[in-house]
Parts: structure tokens; sequence; C-alpha cells
């Protein structure tokens, strides 16, 4: 397996601790964003897991016009930057253009494709030049082994610190299933695999409400799943009250019930390790 940086202190490899990529959906405001970023950082140091905080300044692929999309570029960033020095996290952030990776990157560890952008060339290459790592989303229309064809578009810069995330795929028109194949098949590539539990439990479009739905109650038995299928690192988004949230709230995981399953988590992910070892 391919040994990803992150930061300054974070390495992804096949015998690294299980790399937690958490956060709410969207960027909120500042106070927001500290209270969940401390929150996972207490869990996350008292277990020794590496945790990148997660949370987005735009939303660029709401369902609906009418969808709140985020504080925009530069407030977000100056949130994360914030972020990054009083709480010392690795940071990352979705983008949406070539353009925005430069200035992403002055700020996260890690810059996210979106799924829906998976094979956008350009954007892939703008986020390698950056140097910094980037996690690409498989877009829910892809066969898992053509996710090495948008590593490819990222490694062509020389960068090769590249994670790909499994969300799910798309069956029928609105609901997700994760076909646990697709975890085996993406780790062909070399590169570490994460699971994004939370999008993977999403009903896309909230059956013709101009939202999207899902089920949060199977994120985490499919985070369980997806460890015993080796992956490197678990993806989730949070938030203290999921329900006010103003994206992704039907998926979006309670902070009590992350206090719940990250010891669990941590605990079979080294019970997996030490097996293979």
């Amino acid at each position: 397996m391919n040994s990803v940086k992150i930061g300054k202190s974070i390495t992804v490899d096949s015998g690294s601790a299980l790399l937690i990529i958490a956060g709410p959906c969207q960027i909120e405001s500042l106070e927001h964003s500290l209270k969940i970023a401390s929150y996972l950082k207490n869990i996350c140091s008292r277990l020794n897991l590496p945790l990148v905080f997660k949370s987005s300044f735009d939303k660029a692929n709401r369902s609906s016009l009418q969808g709140k999309r985020g504080v925009g570029i530069q407030e977000g960033l100056k949130i994360l930057q914030r972020v990054k020095d009083e709480l010392e996290l690795s940071v990352i952030t979705d983008i949406h253009s070539p353009e925005q990776a430069k200035i992403a990157a002055e700020v996260v560890d890690v810059l996210q494709i979106p799924a829906f952008l998976c094979r956008q060339t350009d954007l892939l290459q703008a986020a390698g030049v950056t140097g910094k790592a980037v996690n690409i989303k498989k877009g829910q229309f892809l066969h898992p082994a053509d996710m090495k064809y948008c590593a490819e578009k990222v490694a062509h810069t020389g960068n090769n610190n590249i994670l790909l995330c499994e969300r799910g795929t798309s069956f029928g028109y609105r609901d997700l299933v994760v076909d646990f194949r697709s975890f085996y098949t993406m780790a062909e590539s070399g590169y570490p695999i994460v699971f994004d539990a939370t999008h993977s439990v999403q009903n896309m479009g909230g059956e013709g409400k101009g939202a999207s739905g899902g089920k949060r109650e199977y994120a985490v038995p499919l985070m369980r799943a997806a460890l015993t299928a080796g992956v490197s690192g678990l993806f989730f988004e949070c938030h203290d009250k999921p329900s006010m949230a103003p994206s992704d709230s039907a998926i979006m995981l309670d902070l009590e019930t992350v206090a719940d399953c990250l010891p669990k988590l941590r605990d079979l992910h080294l019970f997996l390790q030490n097996k293979q070892s």
C-alpha cells in the first residue's frame, strides 16, 4: 500500500492507526466548527486516532436551488484556519473547480474531490499540483475499478498522496448501496481506502422533496463491516443537533453516537491488524 502523508503528523499506510475524517457537512460558524472539532479531538486523542476535521465552505451540488450552500470560500477558509491553528488539527474541505485548488491548499491539509466530480481531469490535476493529499470520492455512477484512472490523473502531477473513498453506488433512482467488493477492487490501485459511512446511507433527492434523506442508523454497522474489508480510514459527518443542520440532516451522526462507536471501531481495527500480522 502506498504511504500517504497528511499535514505534519499523519501517515496512512497498512500499519497505521485508523484514520478518522469527520465533522459537520458544511461550515456554519467559527463557534460551531470549534465546538465540533474540539469534541472530536478529545475523543480521538484519548483513543490515539489521527483526526482530520472535515467541513465544506460550499455545497455546490445541493438537490434544490433553495438548499443552503455554506459560508463561501473566503469565510470558510478563515474558519478552517482557526480550527487548524487553535486546535492543532489537520483539516479537509471540498473543492469544485480547478481555481479553488490553489486557494484552498493554502489552508487545508487534504483537498477533497466530490463524488460527482471524480472524473474531472482539470480539477484532479489542479489538486495534485498543490502537493497536498487528495481524497477522491468514488462517483455513485462509477465502477470501482475505474477509480485507478482518477488516481492516475493526480499521480501524473508527481503527487502520490492519494486516498480513494467509497460512498455508495446508485441503486435504482435514489437509493445508495455499498458493494463490499469495491473495497478490494479499489485497493488494487495501491492507494489507501477510506469509507464514507454517512453519505453511503443517503437517499438522493429525498424522494422528490428537493433535499436528500437517508438512514443514519445503518452508518455504524457499515463502518464495522468496512473495517473487516481492510479500509484504512473512516469518514463520517456529525453534528451536535443533526435535525437542525442546514444539509445532510438525515444522515449525520449525533455526537453521543460518535463517542459510543469510536472506541469499538478502534478496537476492531486493532484486532484485525494484529490478526493479519
